[in-house]
């Protein structure tokens, strides 16, 4: 079994936000799969699918992208889920909009769901896809990270949807060194 997680606030208010990006590309990916978050349940809202005779649990956790690992702890312990066979989605304010990177474990970078998360696994040896939403110094971080994307930031991030939906896609078929290697060189 595994378990793929966007990171994001719920609300409205938070539709195109730079920490919602999590959300953005799950939801993207289980359109085109037509796949829907019509169950609820730790309080998460999840989809299942199974690829390659494994099941997949696509989560949205309900909380606030700072309190994510509270929900996903309980999605974990009640399936039993391995920590290698779980993907974190999340925004990444180091790195320029729309850039990819893949790591298997590290540091949360600062970014405090990553740090909850890892607080309530236990661990930071956690498979992430991290999504460039840039970082502009000029504003508070937090009402930079709440902030809605551009026009033409969403133009790129809509260019990356289908890489993201072949990360996705292979993470359960165990290829993610090979994913490494092609999503995280310089372009």
């Amino acid at each position: 079994m595994y378990l793929i997680v966007g990171i994001g606030n719920i609300g409205q208010e938070y539709t195109n936000t730079r920490h919602n990006v999590g959300f953005m590309m799950l939801d993207y990916y289980t359109d085109f799969k037509n796949i829907y978050f019509s169950k609820k349940k730790f309080c998460g809202l999840y989809a299942e699918d199974i690829i390659e005779n494994e099941k997949i649990i696509y989560l949205k956790p309900e909380s606030y992208v700072n309190l994510s690992g509270e929900v996903i702890k309980k999605y974990v312990d009640f399936y039993k889920i391995p920590i290698k066979n779980i993907l974190i989605i999340v925004d990444d304010i180091n790195l320029e909009i729309g850039k990819l990177r893949l790591r298997e474990k590290g540091s949360s970078g600062g970014h405090n769901g990553l740090k909850n998360i890892f607080l309530h696994l236990g661990t930071e040896d956690i498979k992430r896809l991290r999504i460039g939403v840039s970082n502009n110094k000029k504003y508070n971080m937090k009402d930079y990270v709440l902030s809605k994307f551009s026009d033409s930031d969403m133009e790129v991030l809509n260019n990356k949807k289908k890489n993201v939906l072949e990360i996705i896609e292979e993470f359960p078929k165990k290829n993610f060194d090979k994913l490494m290697n092609i999503y995280n060189r310089n372009d």
